[in-house]
This record gives structure tokens, sequence and C-alpha cells, in this order.
């Protein structure tokens, strides 16, 4: 009896917390109550996340190196964007575990925009400082970067081939990661711009 109280209780728990995280993504709403379209700063809200990705892989050609969709229960645990929070997402990587060349594209719901940014920042600053590297993906790692279009927000930690690491560290390395994520969103901000 007493078990059955406590799972009772754990349901309206959780319930209640979907409740709130689902009002916390409401529709941002203006002054007069009305609620603001997707379109901020003159950035389409109707693309697929898989027509960005494939802009993103032909921008890159050879260099794009995520070829493996990660399964959608993963999603959560890695990089904190929970279901509730979006509408369509892509996240690839590498089936060889070893590279971690990433892409991250998450249509959010209206409102949960920020939400989404906040865990993607999040899992970058834990992936930094964190997380054991292989010393050839420092430099990807240091030079990841996560950008906003409107709705959309993307994870790129992208380089591919990376140069050898020289007596100055990784510099080379991240200004490469850094030239080949600029290309990334690029492409991503030329197919949202209307």
């Amino acid at each position: 009896m007493r078990g059955m109280r406590m799972k009772k209780m754990m349901a309206m728990i959780l319930a209640a917390g979907m409740v709130l995280a689902a009002a916390a993504c409401g529709r941002a709403e203006g002054q007069d109550g009305a609620s603001q379209e997707g379109s901020a700063a003159g950035y389409k809200d109707d693309v697929a996340v898989a027509d960005i990705q494939a802009a993103v892989a032909q921008k890159l050609g050879d260099n794009y190196w995520p070829d493996m969709d990660m399964p959608a229960e993963l999603l959560e645990d890695t990089y904190g964007v929970k279901e509730e929070m979006y509408e369509e997402i892509l996240a690839q990587t590498p089936m060889i575990s070893a590279n971690v060349d990433t892409l991250v594209i998450v249509k959010a719901r209206e409102g949960c925009e920020k939400q989404v940014e906040d865990a993607l920042l999040a899992y970058k600053e834990y992936n930094t400082t964190q997380v054991l590297q292989y010393p050839m993906n420092l430099g990807k790692v240091q030079a990841a970067q996560v950008a906003v279009y409107g709705r959309y927000v993307c994870f790129v930690q992208l380089g591919a081939q990376t140069p050898e690491p020289e007596e100055d560290g990784d510099a080379a390395a991240i200004k490469h990661c850094e030239q080949e994520n600029a290309k990334a969103l690029e492409a991503i901000e030329e197919i949202l711009t209307k």
C-alpha cells in the first residue's frame, strides 16, 4: 500500500514537471498578447533539419565526417535537449568513435530557443573542460560553436583532418576547425535566410 502511494506521488511530481516544462516553452507573447512568429531576425522557420544538414555536407564536401544519426533516446542524455523543447532535431557523429566531428541542428519549439541554446552551451562547456579527449581532437573541441538562427539552434564541432600539433600547441588545429565551422555556419545561414 505504501509503495503504491509513493508511485502515485512520483507520477504526480513527474506530470507537474512536464507541465511546467511545456509552459516554459510556451509561445512567446508580445505586449498585446499575440504570439511572435519564429521568423526572428529574418530567418525562415519552415526548413527541415535534414535539408540544413544536407547543405552543410555539400558545403564541406569530403571534410564532412559525421555519417551516423544519433538515436533519439541518446539525445537528451548527451546534449541535454529534452523532447518537449524541440519540434525537430538531427544529431550526427562519425561511426568511428575516436573522431568527434559533430553536427546538431535543433528546430526549437517556439519560446524554447534559449533553453535549447543553454543546453548546447552546457554540453560544449562540459565537453571542453571535463571530457578526456584524444590529442587529435583537441582543436575540434576547442573550436566548437553554438549558433542561433531564429528557431534553429546549431552545434558545430567539425574539422575533418586537422594539422598535426606544433610546438605552439593546438593553434593551427583550432584555426583550421574554426574555418570549417565557419563554412558550416555559413551554409546554415544561407539556407535559413529569407
